[in-house]
């Protein structure tokens, strides 16, 4: 009888854990339908902004454009060496001058290329203008920088837009600046 005692509370003890994985089980489920629901339900909730966005040009997403187009690299095109002579003031004097060109995109960057002999031109005859005295500062050097960027973009520019984040050259760059 003793041995037959044994069996049975070996069953009753049993029993309780078979409820405890029952238990467990339905809760873990439980908790993967909810994270599951919640998450499908964010991911329609975000295609559904992204599509908005995209679809109807609102202001939110030009801006967007516009902040994508500040982090995207900027695009330089460098331009052959200008050799000139300045106006005289102590006898001849020569300007040798390399730059380049900071531009919005590629297009432009283009687009400069195509205008290259006309830019050269305007460029030679603005820089024979100058006396040496002129730009052997600083501020006479970023002076003629923001005249050769208003003069480039004067030509490039169609329509005629005055504000500066919207001209298609953003700066001009000089990469060797040498008077004899």
């Amino acid at each position: 009888m003793a041995k037959e005692a044994k069996p049975a509370a070996e069953t009753v003890e049993a029993a309780p854990p078979k409820k405890g994985k029952k238990l467990l089980i339905i809760i873990v489920a439980a908790l993967v339908l909810v994270l599951g629901l919640g998450g499908g339900a964010f991911y329609l909730i975000r295609s559904h902004a992204q599509q908005a966005e995209e679809g109807d040009g609102s202001e939110k997403a030009q801006t967007a454009k516009k902040k994508d187009a500040k982090d995207a690299a900027p695009v330089y095109v460098a331009l052959d060496p200008f050799t000139v002579n300045l106006v005289p003031e102590n006898g001849d004097q020569f300007l040798q001058l390399i730059i380049a060109v900071e531009v919005t995109d590629l297009h432009v960057g283009d687009r400069v290329k195509t205008y290259t002999p006309k830019l050269r031109n305007n460029v030679m005859m603005l820089l024979s203008g100058k006396k040496a005295s002129e730009l052997i500062t600083k501020d006479g050097k970023e002076t003629l920088a923001n005249e050769i960027r208003d003069l480039i973009n004067d030509i490039l520019e169609s329509s005629g837009k005055t504000k500066a984040e919207d001209a298609p050259v953003k700066e001009v760059l000089f990469t060797s600046f040498i008077i004899q």
